[in-house]
């Protein structure tokens, strides 16, 4: 697939076929994650790969619970794209993790300034790893995969952390659904902008 053809297809999808993502594909988009610029040219990133039901219980605890207490009301149908996106993404933001065939979860380690940055540098790690799991998307959509993305709220990033027994110091941006689209997927409305 075309450079900007990739770019323009990449968008964020919830349901998914039943249709088998190889574990080539997964470390592809890995391989993609870390030809990322980094701030410290170390690459302190782990990724941790969801594949089986045990390992999503574990994984998705937190957003399961998350999930059963958070229901949006009913959008009208005048509701700007925002409201309209919000009402349909957030009650599945368990099921979408849960029943994608994969689950990449990218850690970062990152010292104790990125809370309270103090400088440029403290919050380089952030942006490295944002860096690598933007080329993670564009590599799933190269093959013809889709994603799901949540980033983890309030003590998630943690319990998640704890959980799947990530090293002291690393942090959790967010975890990503792999797979390919539902036929009839919807996929999000967007404004249109351009550089003009």
């Amino acid at each position: 697939m075309e450079f900007f053809e990739t770019v323009n297809r990449r968008r964020t999808v919830r349901e998914w076929a039943d249709k088998q993502v190889t574990d080539e594909q997964i470390r592809a988009m890995i391989d993609a994650g870390l030809k990322a610029p980094t701030h410290d040219h170390l690459r302190n990133w782990e990724f941790v790969v969801i594949h089986t039901d045990e390992e999503r219980t574990t994984a998705l605890e937190y957003v399961k619970e998350w999930a059963a207490r958070h229901s949006p009301s009913e959008v009208q149908t005048s509701a700007s794209l925002m409201r309209k996106m919000y009402n349909y993404a957030v009650p599945r933001q368990y099921r979408m993790l849960q029943e994608a065939p994969y689950i990449i979860i990218p850690f970062f380690k990152a010292g104790g300034g990125m809370f309270q940055p103090t400088s440029v540098s403290s919050l380089n790690p952030v942006a490295s790893i944002w860096c690598a799991v933007e080329n993670m998307l564009l590599a799933a959509t190269a093959q013809g995969l889709a994603c799901a993305i949540r980033i983890p709220v309030g003590e998630e990033g943690g319990y998640v952390a704890n959980a799947l027994g990530a090293p002291k110091n690393y942090f959790m941006p967010c975890y990503i659904g792999v797979g390919y689209a539902a036929e009839g997927a919807q996929i999000p409305e967007q404004h249109e902008y351009t550089a003009e």
